[in-house]
């Protein structure tokens, strides 16, 4: 039997980020260690049961047992249309600005095949999530990485990007509020990001997943009520974070009609949609009141609130973050991220993720996620005090 090599686009690939960790972690689970999970995003919370419940009517018609509509059901993107509306003032086409995702992380890795040559640059921050530059290098194209560092508040200088680069990107990935650093951008650079993608005939890539997860009143905006930002761009969302509902696997892209059809050509070639049941119970989260939204950021900023407050006592220099549910916290000094992180979870059975495994520019933090009870932070900080 002849031995298959591997593609090249898989050689190029660094061990995927979460896979690693996980790895890890079970090696010191295994030797009995208690482990307080801090690493990836997946929240704890529960799916609302009308969310559940939702679904488990659909599921009981045998008509949503079929295939679906590869952009998504009608009644779906009618939902998003009328959520964007309420939430952010944006008017959407549902049949022309709206496709439905396999969860965003699909939706984001495709991208690129629709608008990328072998050979293509494209602009993506750094520190960043994975998948950015991995759909990049799938198209083969290339990524130009732009750092997010704290004296710029973690936005990257789009000044600094030189004119023969800007020539030739073809998009331009930027997530905000963002994982991993959990940094919110203001109008104004959204306005800066329409004016050089204008300048530059790029597409703006817009990952939103986090902007339903915000704290002290503050409400993220949407990249797309920025002026101009609809016709150069696309935004991602997804309900995994928002409703808890990692697991189901359902998101959405909206933006310029044309950066829409594109994307959807791709999967219309690659996959055959999102099981209907579960969009239908996607209507239900969209169309809902809200309040289960507003129940996960209490919950949340009460966990926030503990642990940045436990980390300042215990003499860390932390932010706390405005948005999303991670903490970035700057390793003491003399440890790189890869040795904080392995400090913390062979002494202390603390799982973090390492700053530099989202890029470069992360070496020096580690990033926290607020995935588990208040106490189980409790007890996290109680350890580290242990340490000294």
């Amino acid at each position: 039997m002849p031995v298959c090599e591997f593609a090249e686009r898989l050689k190029q690939l660094p061990p995927y980020l979460f896979k690693e960790i996980d790895r890890v972690k079970e090696e010191v689970k295994a030797r009995g260690v208690d482990i307080i999970d801090l690493g990836v995003g997946d929240p704890d919370l529960p799916t609302p049961d009308f969310i559940i419940a939702a679904l488990q009517r659909a599921v009981e018609d045998p008509s949503t047992h079929r295939y679906p509509s590869y952009s998504g059901m009608n009644n779906f993107r009618e939902a998003v249309a009328r959520w964007y509306e309420r939430r952010f003032g944006v008017e959407l086409d549902p049949e022309r600005e709206v496709v439905t995702l396999i969860g965003s992380k699909e939706g984001i890795a495709h991208l690129p095949l629709a608008f990328n040559n072998p050979g293509d640059l494209n602009l993506a921050t750094s520190p960043a999530y994975p998948v950015y530059h991995i759909g990049t290098l799938f198209a083969g194209a290339r990524t130009h990485f732009l750092p997010l560092l704290a004296e710029n508040n973690f936005l990257p200088d789009l000044q600094q990007v030189s004119g023969e680069v800007a020539r030739q990107a073809k998009l331009l990935f930027f997530n905000y509020p963002n994982n991993p650093t959990a940094a919110v951008a203001d109008p104004a650079f959204f306005a800066q990001v329409v004016q050089f993608c204008q300048e530059h005939n790029i597409v703006a890539v817009h990952d939103a997943a986090y902007t339903e997860m915000a704290y002290d009143g503050y409400s993220p905006a949407s990249f797309l009520q920025t002026p101009g930002a609809k016709e150069l761009g696309i935004e991602f969302h997804s309900l995994s974070k928002t409703y808890n509902m990692t697991g189901w696997r359902l998101g959405f892209a909206v933006g310029q009609a044309k950066i829409i059809e594109g994307l959807g050509k791709i999967k219309s070639n690659i996959d055959s949609g999102v099981f209907n049941a579960i969009q239908y119970a996607g209507i239900a989260a969209l169309d809902s009141d809200q309040s289960i939204v507003l129940e996960n950021c209490r919950i949340l900023q009460e966990r926030r609130d503990i642990l940045v407050a436990g980390l300042k006592k215990l003499g860390y220099r932390v932010t706390a973050p405005k948005a999303t549910f991670y903490v970035w916290l700057p390793t003491p000094t003399g440890l790189s991220s890869a040795q904080f992180t392995s400090l913390l979870l062979e002494q202390a059975g603390i799982v973090t993720t390492p700053g530099n495994g989202f890029g470069a520019p992360g070496e020096g933090y580690v990033r926290l996620a607020l995935t588990v009870p208040a106490a189980r932070i409790e007890e996290a900080l109680a350890r580290l005090a242990r340490l000294g």
